[in-house]
């Protein structure tokens, strides 16, 4: 860890030779930057020209797919759709787009389930979709194999099944239980925007699904879960570095 506390210092050395204060803390030069691509690389340069190797940040995923719950019917071809694309079966339990646990039919105020959607006093059918989140990314730093990577032409975040172990820390890590876990392969999951052309919007009857640009949604979809999932003590500390100083 001391290489790497080196390393921050030598990056505030270089903010001050920007004309930044070179007293800021991190937490300040990223608000100034606006947290964007172009400022990290920016960054990326700076650290790059003083021989140093810069912070590593997941790239910002470029795509997402968004549902409307206004418009689905609850068909889950969604669900067969992604299963039958990525991993060649119909196991809709395994799907990375989530639709069947929201379908809680019965009498209002009887049975509402999680979310309190999909009655037959309110019909409204959620349908749960990963965020490909920002820096820094829960499953990713939750994963002790470091498999959640980040897979062109999208940047969405994948799960590189070659490291992966079967460990499900990173379903512990999901605030909105987003990872899938095959049992037959004892790999996890998610989604990977299909690299650019998702099979779930693609197979939608109801055109209910979008896939649009990236945007923040982690701050506007309340999580489902407390996360469990134990981070590694130098990930954590590496992160307290960047983000809580």
């Amino acid at each position: 860890m001391g290489d790497q506390y080196e390393k921050h210092e030598a990056l505030e050395d270089m903010l001050g030779s920007v004309s930044l204060e070179g007293s800021c803390s991190r937490r300040d030069f990223l608000k100034w930057s606006g947290v964007t691509v172009v400022g990290m690389t920016a960054l990326w340069t700076l650290a790059a020209k003083a021989g140093e190797t810069p912070l590593i940040i997941m790239d910002q995923a470029k795509g997402i797919v968004i549902g409307d719950p206004t418009r689905c019917v609850g068909c889950r071809r969604c669900e067969l759709a992604c299963t039958e694309f990525n991993d060649g079966k119909a196991c809709p339990t395994i799907a990375r787009i989530k639709v069947n646990r929201n379908l809680n039919y019965g009498v209002q105020s009887v049975f509402t389930g999680q979310r309190g959607q999909g009655t037959w006093g309110k019909g409204l059918v959620m349908q749960d979709l990963c965020k490909q989140c920002p820096h820094p990314v829960p499953c990713a730093n939750a994963c002790p194999n470091d498999a959640i990577v980040v897979k062109p032409p999208t940047n969405a975040r994948v799960v590189d099944l070659k490291k992966c172990v079967g460990c499900k820390m990173c379903q512990r890590a999901c605030p909105w239980e987003m990872i899938s876990f095959d049992a037959d392969t004892n790999k996890a999951t998610k989604c990977f925007l299909c690299d650019g052309k998702p099979r779930c919007v693609e197979a939608c009857p109801a055109e209910a699904l979008t896939y649009a640009p990236w945007r923040d949604l982690t701050d506007k979809i309340p999580p489902r879960v407390t996360p469990t999932a134990i981070v590694a003590p130098a990930k954590t500390a590496a992160c307290n570095q960047c983000h809580k100083r």
